[in-house]
């Protein structure tokens, strides 16, 4: 793919969100990204060489937060906001795929605004946040809260990556450190408080579409049990299938080189079985 990406903006009444997309398939995929130290809008060229195997049978939007989110925001009032920027942009009866938060994020869309999803994938995310699984948010929000993004950076990339991973990564890391803002740092602490008291346990009988979770046995920041726990609460409401990696940590969905084909089997299985 040639070029840049260019981001793009969908304006509603209460908001505006940063966007880009890609591909030229005839079928929607929507990405929800998780929570990230800066935006994954200046990814965007690396999101979409990653996806290409995808780009033939889907065009594919990935959406950021709204801009300038109030100083309390929660996930839920995050997926609000994505539905809305969903309408906004003609957009239903889409795949969407949401990791960690954005996955969160996916899960409330789902089960609020059923007409929205036809497939939802789901990779190393939780129905709920508990105390155990909050930690480490909680440690992340303290360093962003000091202005120090250095260690911040690399306490979020040892917890993501595997060791190799980040071993290898830790020198780009800290020069990534060195760009961010103050202003950054504040969105962080935001984005990432509002993640302390989800929980949709209760409410995953209302989502109707067949899903794919997809964890890691070696997750260090929710931990394994949080998609097998949410894939067994799913199997008794709808069609869902599970799928767990050994080696490649909470960021599976960016270091296990087979992630992009498993979704799209899951997505298109006619597609995927073609390409296998």
């Amino acid at each position: 793919m040639e070029g840049s990406i260019p981001i793009e903006t969908v304006r509603t009444d209460g908001f505006e969100m940063d966007y880009f997309r890609f591909g030229d398939g005839e079928e929607t995929l929507v990405i929800l990204p998780g929570l990230s130290v800066q935006s994954v809008m200046g990814a965007a060229d690396a999101v979409a060489a990653a996806y290409g195997p995808l780009t033939d049978a889907f065009t594919i939007y990935v959406f950021d937060r709204r801009r300038e989110p109030p100083a309390s925001y929660t996930v839920s009032e995050m997926a609000e906001d994505t539905a809305a920027a969903f309408r906004a942009l003609g957009l239903e009866q889409a795949c969407v795929f949401g990791a960690s938060q954005g996955g969160m994020m996916a899960l409330r869309i789902a089960i609020d605004h059923p007409e929205l999803v036809r497939r939802l994938a789901l990779g190393s995310t939780t129905a709920r946040m508990t105390d155990a699984r909050y930690a480490i948010i909680d440690r992340w929000i303290a360093l962003a809260q000091d202005g120090d993004a250095e260690s911040l950076y690399l306490s979020f990339g040892e917890a993501v990556y595997p060791e190799e991973v980040f071993e290898q990564s830790r020198e780009l890391l800290v020069d990534a450190a060195r760009t961010v803002t103050d202003a950054e740092l504040a969105r962080f602490v935001v984005l990432a408080a509002g993640m302390r008291s989800f929980d949709v346990t209760d409410a995953l009988d209302g989502i109707s579409c067949p899903v794919l979770v997809i964890g890691s046995r070696d997750d260090r920041v929710l931990g394994a049990d949080a998609s097998e726990q949410l894939a067994a609460a799913l199997r008794g409401h709808t069609d869902c299938e599970l799928y767990m990696y050994d080696g490649y940590g909470h960021a599976a969905y960016d270091t296990a080189p087979d992630y992009r084909d498993r979704l799209l089997r899951f997505f298109a299985p006619e597609t995927g079985a073609e390409q296998q």
